[in-house]
């Protein structure tokens, strides 16, 4: 089932609408007749008081008409046609409005559906809204990545209720299950990020994605414990992030190292200070040390692999490398006005 984010009300506040509506729109029509009271014959023909005027109104408008209390005059005849009918219908419409607004809200989410399968290609697919797949999603938001270009997949209703919550479409489902990866449209996806709670899952989801995507489809994914990485590699994922030993070693460095944990939180932390960032290298920059760039240069992108800058091969910039250097990520100051 795919969710799509919206924004609902409680239906306490939806019920006390209506009814609001409802006795705004019982209580204008008893004025109306009350006013023309004159106009509208009783079978006791002792005039109409106001409990009539409401005892008319209510009958009138539930479409049950006793036919006791009648418009005899042309101005109670033509209000009963100009109002009180239009407002009859309104009342029926209120009446059965919970049921308008479930078709309605049918109709929009399969009419979103069919515009968002004929739009969305080069997504990226997040299988699994825990703690590493909010921070992935976190991360390709703020790089400029839009949200209508990320899709999840979740099975935890909580975590579905928080993806909507953000904004985000889900599909909810087992990535394990190829009908929901096809449901997220994995086919035409640009990225896969496989961030289930088990490593026994990432294995399992990334053989289905690499079974259905015959490997087109890039494929990074999160391992708990460091020996199940090369399994996952072998399974189809081409980049794997081991949660532990990451962990493990930046607890290493805040003891040995204090200042280089600093260094290294303040890269990934966005909007502090620094972060690491990647572009295509330019033209009038092929032939040129990294070193020589204004940019503070730690590395060259070619070919699938990394060159660090005391690599022979990663002395000189060439024709397609990426060019991996440290960007300053702190906010810009807006200057005053003079």
């Amino acid at each position: 089932m795919i969710q799509f984010p919206a924004v609902r009300r409680g239906p306490l506040r939806a019920i006390s609408a209506r009814l609001g509506f409802a006795v705004v729109l019982v209580c204008l029509i008893v004025l109306i007749i009350f006013f023309d009271r004159d106009g509208y014959r009783d079978v006791n023909e002792d005039g109409l008081t106001l409990l009539d005027c409401f005892y008319y109104a209510v009958v009138t408008l539930s479409t049950t008409g006793y036919g006791d209390i009648t418009p005899v005059s042309e101005s109670a005849r033509l209000a009963n046609i100009l109002i009180i009918t239009p407002a009859r219908v309104l009342f029926l419409i209120i009446l059965v409005g919970t049921t308008l607004e479930v078709l309605t809200e049918q109709y929009r989410t399969n009419l979103r559906l069919q515009r968002w399968r004929k739009r969305v290609k080069n997504h990226v697919i997040v299988c699994g809204y825990g703690t590493k797949g909010r921070a992935a999603v976190g991360t390709l938001l703020e790089n400029g990545l839009d949200r209508a270009q990320v899709v999840v997949v979740e099975t935890n209703p909580a975590a579905v209720r928080q993806a909507q919550a953000d904004g985000l479409v889900v599909v909810e489902g087992s990535a394990t299950r190829s009908t929901v990866l096809k449901e997220a449209r994995v086919e035409e996806a640009k990225a896969i990020i496989i961030a289930t709670d088990s490593d026994d899952a990432s294995v399992l989801v990334t053989l289905t994605v690499r079974q259905l995507t015959a490997g087109k489809v890039s494929i990074i994914a999160a391992a708990r414990e460091a020996e199940n990485a090369p399994l996952l590699r072998q399974s189809g994922a081409h980049h794997v992030i081991v949660s532990s030993a990451t962990a493990g070693r930046l607890l290493g460095l805040s003891t040995t190292a204090p200042p280089l944990i600093e260094v290294v939180e303040d890269l990934l932390t966005p909007g502090q200070g620094m972060a690491l960032a990647m572009r295509s290298a330019r033209r009038d920059e092929v032939g040129l040390s990294p070193r020589e760039l204004t940019e503070l240069v730690i590395a060259l992108f070619r070919r699938g692999k990394v060159l660090a800058l005391t690599d022979p091969e990663g002395t000189t910039i060439q024709t397609g490398d990426m060019v991996v250097y440290v960007r300053d990520d702190r906010p810009q100051a807006v200057p005053a006005m003079p």
